[in-house]
């Protein structure tokens, strides 16, 4: 494995809480404002299949350690 590619979400997370904060202003939950925006063009599109993505990898490590 590559030494660049080792710890690319550090890299990909450029301001931590940002996805929270928007949803916490649209009185919604990070799930539910992650679903919504999807699809979206843009940074905040890109911020929400991130934040998608990341917690599908929460789920899948929290089954493997049952």
């Amino acid at each position: 494995m590559a030494e660049g590619k080792k710890h690319w979400i550090e890299d990909a997370v450029q301001k931590p809480g940002s996805l929270s904060a928007a949803a916490k202003r649209a009185g919604k939950t990070t799930a539910e404002y992650t679903d919504e925006h999807a699809d979206d063009a843009g940074r905040t599109g890109r911020r929400a299949r991130l934040a998608a993505m990341l917690l599908g990898l929460a789920k899948k490590t929290e089954k493997g350690k049952k």
